[in-house]
């Protein structure tokens, strides 16, 4: 008797583990390339890295960014075809990875790049259209028009090229979640907002901006997990700039390029993480450089250089790291794959696992259960 309860005991917990292991992956993809068909759902093992397709939802234009409700119940992504752009809503099916259409609407503003939720709003990132976009969640996941449209203006020194106008990249929330953090490529400015969840007609109020250096072009940032530090990619020169962040506001503290200094060719920076331990730093490269840096974090916030690897395909547009952080996956929009390192969670160095999923222009990659 006591060897078969301890045989199911073992059985019990060989099921657990297993459920424990799988994780659902989520990508985002250019459908206009003819190679994708809208979202894909993929069972992701982060035992062995292993990966099955669990479901396509199609019909969907450009759903290049992808974004979960924190209770993991509703999805919503934006539908990049240029004037024409909206965001769609969609309630979410973990057990089975499907997408149910709830609703869309205009995403007010041309190419929306990036889009951000929590239990009250959607907020959209309009990069074609220079603007964010602010818009209420209703209680069966669907969104209302626009509450909030804000605009803006400026332009900075690259004036033949992508700074002839306002190009807002990204909108993220701070940790304490009072503020959201809004880049603008075009501008060379980052701003940082007052968030008041609940108004109607002022979610989003100025409270600073903060001017990066000329002609970089701030594209992503992300925080520490203890919300001490903040570190920003540039696009145009793959520079990277750290904060210290308090109450909404970032004091510069280093500022570290990810290219070799004789690099010639074009840098194109373009996603940044930080491990969930705290520990690790890195961030992606397109262009010519098709790479990705790794830096180790000092206490003091400061980042030290670590390695930087080929991505192993074109076009590395977005990374994410796996939830058990032994993988780290890397997206290639024309490579037409996902690429799956193995990651060293004491050095933070990355290897090749030669595990790929293919898949059509992936630009967006979100785990979840």
């Amino acid at each position: 008797m006591k060897k078969y309860n301890l045989l199911l005991l073992l059985m019990s917990l060989s099921v657990i583990a297993l459920a424990q292991s799988n994780y659902n992956l989520l990508i985002g993809t250019y459908t206009n390339t003819g190679k994708s068909e809208g979202i894909y759902t993929y069972n992701f093992n982060t035992i062995n890295g292993n990966t099955k397709l669990k479901q396509v939802t199609k019909d969907v234009a450009n759903p290049s960014f992808l974004v979960l409700s924190p209770d993991k119940k509703f999805a919503y992504a934006v539908n990049e075809t240029g004037p024409t752009s909206t965001v769609s809503a969609f309630k979410y099916n973990a057990a089975t990875g499907a997408f149910t259409f709830l609703n869309k609407v205009d995403s007010e503003g041309a190419d929306p790049c990036y889009l951000t939720a929590d239990n009250d709003n959607v907020i959209v990132a309009n990069y074609s259209g220079g603007s964010l976009a602010v818009f209420k969640r209703k209680a069966n996941g669907s969104l209302s028009n626009a509450a909030l449209v804000i605009k803006h203006t400026g332009k900075s020194i690259d004036t033949k090229g992508r700074q002839e106008s306002a190009h807002v990249h990204m909108v993220k929330f701070t940790p304490d979640k009072k503020f959201l953090i809004v880049n603008d490529l075009g501008e060379d400015r980052v701003y940082t907002y007052n968030y008041n969840p609940k108004s109607k007609d002022k979610v989003l109020t100025i409270k600073s901006v903060l001017k990066t250096n000329p002609g970089t072009g701030p594209r992503h940032i992300t925080f520490s997990p203890n919300g001490k530090f903040a570190y920003l990619a540039h696009e145009f020169n793959g520079s990277i700039t750290g904060f210290y962040y308090k109450n909404g506001t970032l004091n510069k503290i280093q500022e570290i390029g990810t290219a070799p200094k004789d690099f010639a060719g074009k840098i194109d920076g373009a996603d940044i993480h930080v491990s969930a331990d705290g520990k690790f730093l890195y961030e992606t490269n397109r262009g010519d450089a098709n790479s990705i840096s790794v830096f180790s974090i000092l206490p003091t916030g400061i980042l030290k250089f670590v390695e930087t690897v080929s991505t192993l395909g074109k076009g590395p547009r977005n990374f994410a790291i796996d939830p058990s952080g032994k993988f780290l996956l890397v997206a290639h929009q024309y490579t037409n794959n996902v690429v799956i390192f193995k990651r060293n969670a004491i050095t933070g160095k990355l290897t090749d696992s030669g595990k790929r999923i293919e898949v059509g222009a992936p630009v967006c990659l979100v785990f979840t259960k």
